[in-house]
């Protein structure tokens, strides 16, 4: 068996693989091609990156759909320093994000981190998102904002991912791509679009059926994503968007105990498939945005949007095992912009207010060796959220930017108990507010070194489904918001013009942190506490090397220290124990080569720390070294642009635990990651 050292080296050797020839192409700048520079919209508005006093980090579309295999985002964000995936192929619990370890806490979904695609918020007023409806296929860019943002996204905003589809071409085209692969992979992708005078639109729909490495881990599902933006001037533009996923198979394998997983890493957990544990889950979202600029001084935003989301599933046990729900997520924006003057100083102000509304008709029902049962809970869920926030930025000098924001939120939550038959009315409701302050300096010193700091705020509510408790239906009233304060310096800049870095260090406060515990006898069904204190120490350092002509590296660390300073439940006391679920050590690289003549091929490689299970920290993940290799070839036919690509996942047959399940009752902790595995695909692309 592998040992910890053994792993350890050869990460290393993997990671200079990947960065050693920056040296050598130290040697060869006339052949290099300089970096662009980046403007980035997480900030609610268009700024260029080094007038931004937080760490951010920008994923392109060759990173995201060159050669890729397309199932989630983890497959590009891996290269982001402080985000961190798990549950990729795990399609009923849904990929697992956590930013500077918020949403690591999640069972399942995205908690603690706010999703935007083009604007449009995926994340519910209560802090949920879930992903399953962005097709990868159709994204152009992803803006990863770390660190916490509630002061310019309120509730649930320790980080923010920024997904910006496809426009249209300028000239209208269709295309299509097929894939296969092993363990059951199939995957096809449709889409068109095109400029027509004012009006730029697009469309894509995708089709997955994959059986999965594991038993019973199989998903079959639709994806449609449109976009059409028309320009009624050249100060204004509405954009409206409407996708749809429907998803009727997503098997859940369930997670094993360290001894299942050494038996057969690929079993489902006995009761997983005794009970039918799944999802089907079908959805839609039609949103617009309508941008104005008014004149030099004045530019005002309007959103609007609407989510429609049928969910049903099966846990694997019997008791309320079953849940269904039909959600209705709405919500309106508008955001004012003013440009001017402070005497010599060029300043920006923001003003804005935003109403969110979500409400969930939810029933659980006893699963029955999956077959559905009685009726154990029936209440109906609300949560309305309103917001108002402003964030001021003013260049002090040339080189010096002060940027200040502060937001209010109220959040009402409400649960109205319909199910009377168990002789208790769990009806209730409960209302939080908070207050979220920022401010931020960076400072031009040269384009080789621009240094900034800040100091911003996130809360984060209990979830609808962390407030739940074990016993049935209502509220845990006793589950408060966590809240954080985060303490940053970084820097970023150009080294040379081929050479480009980011470094943050941080230093996270954080009160009542909201910890996941599994309900005894009920596997997959979850309850939170509040942890009293915890800190979060961590380093985030990014490199991106264009080495010679075509050949092009990056380099991404994240070094994390995260502990409980005063966390006693249950009899138990934990304090300075690490948080569970994040890794000390999380390091990717990277190495991408273009030839003029249409091949391209990419390595990467990837070290994950020993992850701790439990908040004791008596049950770990050993840390491993995953890599995985891509490339592809085009050429022109005509009018039509033909793609060959193929790719080999865990390249050298590494097995570790792609999933850790926090705190899971009965040492079910461990979902395996499959064994190497290859796919291929062709695209076509033809224009009209």
């Amino acid at each position: 068996m592998e040992t910890h050292a053994s792993r350890r080296l050869r990460a290393a050797v993997l990671a200079a693989a990947v960065t050693l020839p920056a040296g050598v192409g130290a040697q060869e700048a006339p052949t290099r091609v300089p970096l662009e520079d980046v403007t980035v919209s997480a900030p609610r508005l268009e700024t260029p990156l080094e007038r931004v006093p937080a760490s951010v980090s920008v994923v392109g579309v060759e990173d995201i759909q060159e050669g890729r295999q397309v199932l989630g985002l983890d497959e590009s964000l891996n290269q982001v320093p402080g985000t961190y995936m798990q549950n990729r192929y795990n399609f009923a619990q849904d990929l697992r994000i956590s930013i500077r370890g918020f949403g690591a806490r999640a069972p399942f979904g995205i908690r603690g981190v706010k999703v935007l695609v083009d604007g449009i918020p995926a994340t519910l007023p209560d802090g949920q998102a879930q992903v399953d409806a962005i097709d990868l296929s159709t994204v152009a860019r992803i803006e990863v904002l770390r660190g916490p943002a509630s002061s310019l996204y309120g509730n649930a905003s320790g980080g923010v991912i920024n997904i910006i589809t496809e426009d249209g071409p300028p000239e209208p085209t269709v295309e299509g791509r097929a894939q296969v692969g092993e363990f059951g992979f199939r995957r096809q992708h449709l889409e068109a679009g095109g400029q027509q005078g004012k009006l730029n639109h697009f469309a894509g729909l995708s089709h997955l059926d994959y059986t999965g490495y594991r038993e019973h881990s199989a998903v079959n599902s639709d994806i449609l994503n449109t976009k059409f933006k028309y320009a009624f001037g050249p100060d204004t533009e509405l954009m409206v968007t409407a996708n749809a996923v429907d998803s009727p198979e997503a098997q859940d394998p369930g997670a094993l105990t360290a001894a299942q997983v050494e038996d057969d890493p690929r079993q489902a957990h006995p009761r997983n498939l005794r009970f039918d544990a799944g999802e089907r889950v079908r959805e839609e979202t039609l949103g617009a945005r309508l941008r104005h600029r008014l004149n030099e001084r004045h530019a005002i935003e309007l959103r609007n949007y609407y989510t429609w989301r049928d969910f049903e599933n099966k846990l694997p046990f019997t008791d309320g095992g079953s849940v269904q729900f039909d959600r209705l997520f709405a919500g309106a924006g508008a955001l004012y912009t003013y440009s001017a003057s402070l005497g010599a100083m060029p300043n920006r102000l923001m003003l804005g207010l935003e109403l969110d509304y979500q409400r969930d008709d939810r029933r659980r029902f006893d699963n029955n060796d999956g077959l559905i049962g009685a009726l154990t809970v029936d209440q109906l869920e609300e949560v309305t959220a309103l917001g108002a926030f402003l964030q001021n930025e003013l260049s002090i000098t040339e080189r010096l930017v002060l940027t200040a924001g502060l937001r209010y939120d109220e959040l009402e939550f409400e649960v109205d108990d319909d199910f009377l038959a168990d002789g208790f009315d769990d009806s209730g409701a409960r209302t939080l507010n908070e207050l979220s302050p920022k401010v931020g300096l960076s400072y031009r010193v040269s384009p080789r070194f621009i240094p900034y700091s800040n100091v911003s705020t996130s809360f984060e509510s209990p979830t609808t489904t962390e407030l739940a408790r074990c016993t049935g239906g209502g509220f845990n009233d006793d589950v408060e918001p966590q809240t954080a304060i985060n303490y940053e310096v970084g820097a970023n800049g150009d080294i040379t013009e081929a050479v480009r870095y980011n470094v943050a260090v941080f230093h996270i406060a954080i009160d009542d942190e909201l910890i996941q515990q599994e309900c005894p006898g009920q596997p997959g069904r979850n309850f939170f506490v509040n942890a009293g204190e915890s800190t979060r120490d961590g380093v985030e350092l990014a490199l991106d090397i264009a080495l010679t002509r075509g050949l092009r590296g990056t380099l991404a660390y994240t070094y994390s220290d995260f502990r409980f300073d005063e966390f006693r439940t249950g009899g138990d006391t934990f304090d300075g124990n690490n948080i569970p679920g994040i890794p000390r050590n999380n390091l990717h690289g990277q190495l991408k080569y273009r030839h003029p003549s249409g091949l391209y091929a990419a390595f990467e490689a990837q070290y994950v720390d020993e992850i701790y299970a439990d908040n004791a920290n008596d049950v770990t993940a050993d840390d491993y070294t995953v890599a995985n290799l891509r490339g592809g070839y085009r050429w022109s036919a005509g009018p039509l642009d033909i793609e060959a690509f193929a790719g080999v996942n865990n390249l050298f047959d590494e097995e570790y635990i792609g999933n850790v399940r926090i705190n899971a009752f009965g040492g079910r902790f461990f979902e395996p990651a499959p064994e190497r595995n290859a796919y291929g695909g062709l695209k076509l692309s033809y224009a009209l």
